[in-house]
């Protein structure tokens, strides 16, 4: 008997998560490209819809205008503040004292999602060409361990994901841009979704229409299941660059309402109702200096480091809008995933990683930010 419980306990120890009393069985993350924390936050902002940037002003208006921001991030993102900040955690409120930025020098695409799922602000990564990572991602360590194999999968509307995951390398499943998809199983619907998107709008280039990315992604998470899930938009960028901010806005309404379809699937499976984590957030900011720096991002536009992430599940508080005088980043959030999950990827991993943000699943500790 005493055997027994040697053994038991040595298992405890030996097998990462095992003692830790944890509720999540999966995660889900989403990101929207280049999205705002202004936006989120406080909703439309005038400045740039009164400007050249934003045609049919009054149609502008009547959509996402109120004369607070509370009631302005309502209109431009119902479910989320519905329903995200209302049962989980916002980080990011810098108007609340609260801050959230990249830690890489770079703030464009590759290296911020380089950051978030290695949790290394890596210099080498300092350019959108899609050379293969050379950092492991939290995924690539996750799909090793015992019941996530083959059990992780990206969607992305960006092209570059394959090279930001290093698919060669770590063999994740990763449908990017165009590109077909072509697994073990390939239900009716995920033929049609195939076909459907080599007919619709190609206006971005390679970099495929988000609500495209979106139908895909969910489907693939109806027919195969998988215990960890990113979905990647695009759009909210694209519009950005284009210097349209009334599409940019309605990308991020329409993201929104992908949001609340997501979560409502969610809720409504017996393998993910209450056993799923989803993490929301972006991999840049943008400039906010004037209507024009809107527009842009990286080293030389002023605040495009500040940036701003979501969660809610069954291990996180419900604490709403984080308010503690406090700088989260996104180095941390890789190691937050695996810890929500029950891991140690930054003990593991073969380079650095920032530290988990334990107030996202400290349901034991006070909370934060009322």
């Amino acid at each position: 008997m005493k055997k027994l419980t040697l053994l038991l306990l040595a298992l405890s120890i030996a097998i990462p998560g095992f003692a830790q009393n944890h509720k999540t069985q999966n995660v889900i993350v989403v990101t929207l490209d280049g999205f705002r924390w202004q936006e989120l936050f406080r909703g439309a902002d005038s400045a740039i819809i009164n400007s050249k940037f934003t045609d049919t002003k009054a149609d502008v208006r009547k959509k996402y205008w109120a004369t607070t921001p509370e009631d302005r991030r309502k209109m431009l993102m119902p479910f989320f503040w519905s329903t995200i900040v209302s049962q989980g955690q916002l980080y990011g409120d810098r108007d609340a004292g609260n801050s959230d930025e990249v830690a890489n020098n770079y703030h464009f695409s590759y290296p911020g999602y380089n950051e978030i799922f290695t949790g290394f602000p890596d210099v080498r990564v300092n350019s959108n060409n899609p050379v293969p990572n050379p950092n492991t991602s939290v995924f690539e360590y996750l799909n090793k361990q015992r019941g996530f194999e083959n059990k992780i999968a990206v969607f992305a509307s960006w092209e570059a994901f394959p090279a930001i995951f290093n698919v060669g390398r770590s063999g994740l499943t990763v449908n990017a841009g165009y590109a077909d998809f072509d697994g073990p199983k390939t239900d009716r619907r995920l033929e049609f979704l195939n076909e459907m998107q080599h007919k619709a709008p190609h206006y971005l280039g390679d970099t495929r229409i988000d609500f495209m990315t979106y139908e895909l992604g969910m489907e693939y998470l109806k027919e195969y299941k998988p215990r960890v899930l990113y979905i990647a938009f695009d759009e909210t960028d694209d519009m950005a660059h284009a210097g349209n901010y009334k599409m940019y806005l309605s990308q991020a309404h329409q993201e929104d309402a992908y949001l609340q379809d997501l979560w409502q699937y969610l809720q409504s499976d017996p393998q993910y109702k209450d056993k799923t984590t989803l993490i929301v957030t972006c991999d840049h900011g943008r400039g906010d200096a004037s209507p024009e720096a809107w527009k842009s991002h990286g080293t030389g536009i002023k605040n495009s480091e500040q940036t701003w992430f979501a969660v809610i599940g069954p291990d996180t508080p419900n604490d709403g809008i984080i308010k503690t005088k406090t700088t989260t980043y996104h180095k941390q959030l890789a190691q937050s995933i695996a810890k929500l999950l029950g891991f140690d990827f930054k003990k593991n991993a073969d380079h650095e990683v920032g530290d988990a943000i334990d107030a996202m699943m400290a349901k034991d500790k006070p909370s934060l930010g009322k």
